[in-house]
């Protein structure tokens, strides 16, 4: 597993084909914006200053979707995306 250093998070993309709140999520196949946390860092950004992480471990969030770097362990999906491209929580 990914341990995210400064103000990163781990997330884990789930294939939905949900509709949230009015919002029609993406289907399988095509590129989502909507993931799992399943890792946050510290909350140190790159000036060395302690930021608040506003999302926790098992949060779903949208998400930039090209402001992510992938990682792929077994059959797992992940992707490290800094606090500051995390758009909402999905409730």
């Amino acid at each position: 597993m990914l341990r995210p250093l400064h103000d990163n998070v781990v997330l884990e993309v789930e294939p939905t084909e949900e509709k949230v709140g009015g919002l029609i999520i993406p289907k399988k196949g095509e590129k989502t914006a909507v993931a799992k946390v399943v890792a946050v860092g510290p909350g140190i950004n790159k000036d060395g200053k302690t930021v608040e992480m506003p999302v926790k471990v098992g949060d779903k969030v949208l998400y930039k979707e090209y402001s992510t770097t992938e990682y792929k362990q077994d059959e797992t999906k992940y992707l490290v995306a800094s606090i500051n491209d995390i758009l909402a929580i999905v409730e």
